[in-house]
């Protein structure tokens, strides 16, 4: 008999035939050692929290971390990408394996065999029979086109936090930190004959009080979720962590000390005076003024606080030759104003700046690191089979010298 095809590029593939990435295993087989695998990924993802809490909490309470925990970091960080590609490598098994029935994708030679021209050839003569030919936007393709899909989540990205970087920190079990502070001496001292009284001298002194304040928010999801897909415990659980850390940036930089906000740094600073015969003083002028303006305060600053904006002018700047007067564009430039580092923000806003002895004019003290914790006891929470996460910690902060700090416009 002849038959004629006509036929423009349709891949040719056999039906029945088991892929090749299959290595002859089972469709349960393949499902059973991925929810064994997926089981396994959650509770590595557990104990990756705790390993990173222990980190965060040596760096905060010792200034550096010990050697067997950042072995054991980067030992859980290693199992969980080993992990992750294991599970990814079973899922695409599992996805090649036929479900029996007609293919979604239809070849050529299975579309001749079931056209009508075909199922009624008698073995006499010829016939004709049109096969679509399939191309990237053809919309008989079907699911043969399958989207590539990448693993993991892209997440929005996330602000440096720097603040809490150049600022002491201590811990209390308290609700609040108590601390006097010197307002005012009055020295009297003077040279004394014999015989007659001596000067007084006055010491003003006033008791303060640091309330710890509590910084928290949270989110819903579904059990189901929760429970099968590792990436959305991780990102909750991250993205939750860095909301708080967020928040305290602001905070600890600008809060206004009403309610529940802790005294932010910029609201108890001294505000930014001229103490010089300079008439018009330039944006690096006013840096090494707010410098001078702590050294008189019997201070010395230890840090500037910009917002990027304006730090990336300050590296723009050139001669009248056109040549850079702080940057080499072809190298590292460390952020240094008048011998002090510089600290960059988005929390601080443009034009603003920020002085001081932050190692001495105020203090952290943390009641509770930041913790997420998981409870479907809110709300109808039970009969949706949802979950609730809540982020919170909680800390204050002490401005022992607002004269420490000097802050402006530049």
């Amino acid at each position: 008999m002849n038959a004629i095809v006509k036929h423009t590029g349709i891949p040719s593939r056999e039906f029945g035939r088991k892929d090749k990435g299959g290595e002859g295993e089972s469709g349960d087989q393949v499902l059973e050692a991925l929810e064994g695998l997926k089981e396994q990924f959650g509770e590595n993802f557990q104990k990756t929290g705790e390993t990173l809490d222990t980190f965060k909490k040596e760096m905060s309470t010792q200034g550096q971390v010990a050697a067997e925990t950042k072995a054991a970091v980067d030992e859980v960080l290693a199992k969980g990408t080993e992990l992750e590609g294991r599970i990814k490598e079973l899922e695409q098994k599992s996805d090649r394996r036929p479900g029996g029935g007609e293919p979604a994708a239809k070849s050529a030679g299975y579309q001749v065999i079931e056209s009508e021209a075909f199922k009624g050839f008698e073995g006499r003569g010829t016939i004709a029979i049109d096969v679509k030919s399939i191309d990237s936007t053809a919309t008989s393709a079907g699911a043969l086109i399958q989207p590539d899909r990448q693993a993991g989540i892209i997440e929005k990205p996330r602000r440096r936090m720097t603040i809490r970087q150049l600022l002491s920190v201590g811990r209390t079990n308290s609700n609040s930190v108590e601390y006097v502070e010197e307002t005012g001496f009055t020295n009297n001292a003077d040279m004394v004959a014999e015989g007659v009284e001596k000067p007084e001298s006055d010491i003003a002194l006033e008791e303060k009080t640091a309330n710890i304040r509590t910084i928290a928010h949270w989110v819903d999801t579904t059990k189901q979720a929760w429970e099968d897909a590792p990436q959305i415990q991780s990102l909750i659980d991250t993205r939750l962590r860095y909301g708080l850390e967020d928040k305290e940036e602001v905070q600890l930089l600008a809060g206004d000390g009403t309610g529940q906000n802790l005294p932010g740094i910029m609201t108890n600073a001294t505000a930014f005076a001229n103490l010089t015969s300079i008439v018009t003083p330039t944006k690096l002028d006013k840096l090494r003024l707010a410098m001078l303006q702590v050294r008189v305060a019997e201070l010395s600053s230890n840090g500037i606080v910009l917002n990027p904006i304006e730090w990336a002018e300050f590296e723009l700047q050139k001669t009248t030759e056109g040549a850079y007067l702080m940057a080499n564009p072809f190298g590292v430039m460390t952020p240094v104003l008048w011998g002090l580092p510089v600290v960059e923000t988005n929390a601080m806003v443009a034009g603003d700046f920020l002085c001081g002895a932050f190692d001495t004019g105020a203090q952290i003290f943390d009641r509770e690191d930041a913790t997420v914790e998981i409870s479907d006891q809110n709300k109808d929470n039970f009969t949706k089979n949802k979950l609730t996460i809540r982020g919170e910690k909680r800390m204050g902060l002490a401005i022992y010298r607002p004269e420490a700090f000097v802050t402006g416009t530049l």
